[in-house]
């Protein structure tokens, strides 16, 4: 017996080692789970977001459009399982700036759907667009000016989550302590106070597809979805420098309902208000101290937000895929320097499945308290295998 485990992990191995150097052929592979023999398997994919943007007065010389290619998102997907309560997720990020990061990277002890614990880098228990990231979005473009959460890399912070589904999987809870923010040195929180979060979600209709940790803001029709969410997140001394310190407080509540109209299409409608308290203390910029892009430093904003936004799915299959026009609108107004910023995105998807490929087109319109409004079309396209 134990000759056939140890061929099964060299098997392995080596076909990790494959995927791994070898990405050009991971597309014929990818999304595949690979045994080793009993509960152990290890699923590799692949995810890319790509797109073309023109901004007003975005070019060099100030007064022409701008005409940008980008490569927003590359990443490779790693999960793997021991047993069917021993499992573990790598999953790293190359971003729009070239930077490649750890994104995911988490050990998980799940003994039932009632109670699991995560440890590692992880997304923290927050909004439901932090949950969704930017793969499972109605519209391309990260909610960045309302969805404000401290984070170290794309959302992601490193510590504990202890999370479970309960109540025929409808009442879906999260709590967990993370190491927070401005952990520098003159920045704020030099006693390493940890940043603590927290979840609960119940959905009145049918329960959210596992994992039902992390979030969509569509299932495009294949359940009907009434979701209400609140989420909070505290840290002592988490803004300010040393010698002007505050505590940070911030919470939102979210909606999303979603619902087939035999016939008709598929009908999404999404809200989302959030309040982040600094305690009145300005925040220290994010290259405070030399920090660098995954320090978790700075630039936190004490005001007021909120998100709406909805969808619509057509029915009728055109070509490869269908059409769902989307809209949403968000607004934050600063509280210490009375500054308010809003934008608005009109779209339309072509989905040909699902989040694994689509491609979007938007017209963004943004406006701040002393500027000129401005405007920018966004083309992209999004992959997952």
């Amino acid at each position: 017996m134990s000759g056939i485990i140890n061929t099964s992990q060299r098997r392995l191995r080596l076909a990790l080692l494959a995927s791994a150097l070898t990405l050009p052929a991971l597309a014929a592979r990818a999304g595949e789970t690979i045994s080793a023999g009993g509960d152990k398997s290890i699923t590799v994919g692949l995810g890319v977001r790509a797109s073309f943007t023109s901004v007003e007065d975005g070019a060099p010389d100030g007064t022409s459009r701008s005409a940008d290619f980008n490569l927003d998102s590359v990443r490779l997907y790693i999960s793997g399982q021991l047993t069917p309560m021993i499992k573990a997720t790598f999953n790293t990020e190359r971003d729009s700036a070239g930077r490649v990061e750890v994104l995911d990277g988490y050990a998980q002890f799940e003994p039932a759907d009632g109670i699991n614990l995560w440890v590692g880098r992880m997304l923290p228990p927050s909004d439901r667009a932090n949950l969704d990231g930017p793969y499972y979005l109605n519209t391309w473009a990260y909610p960045g000016t309302v969805s404000q959460y401290p984070a170290k890399f794309a959302g992601r912070d490193d510590g504990a989550t202890v999370w479970g589904k309960l109540l025929d999987k409808k009442l879906v809870y999260s709590v967990g302590a993370f190491e927070g923010h401005n952990r520098v040195t003159g920045a704020s929180n030099q006693s390493d106070n940890l940043l603590y979060a927290g979840r609960v979600a119940y959905n009145f209709l049918d329960p959210e597809p596992d994992p039902a940790y992390y979030t969509s803001s569509t299932y495009y029709g294949s359940v009907d979805v009434l979701t209400l969410a609140f989420a909070a997140q505290y840290q002592q001394d988490g803004v300010g420098t040393l010698a002007r310190r505050g505590d940070y407080a911030a919470w939102n509540v979210d909606g999303l309902f979603e619902k087939k109209l035999d016939g008709i299409g598929v009908v999404t409608l999404e809200g989302a208000y959030y309040q982040y308290d600094t305690g009145g203390v300005a925040d220290v910029p994010s290259s405070f101290g030399a920090a660098g892009p995954t320090d978790n430093v700075g630039g936190l904003t004490q005001g007021k937000a909120y998100l709406v936004g909805g969808a619509f799915l057509f029915p009728a299959k055109v070509g490869w895929g269908q059409f769902q026009p989307t809209v949403r609108y968000q607004h934050f107004d600063a509280d210490l320097t009375g500054i308010s910023t809003s934008q608005t995105d009109l779209g339309v998807n072509y989905i040909i499945d699902g989040h694994n490929a689509r491609i979007s087109a938007e017209y963004v319109i943004t406006s701040t308290t002393g500027k000129s409004d401005g405007n920018a079309v966004v083309l992209g396209v999004q992959l997952q295998f």
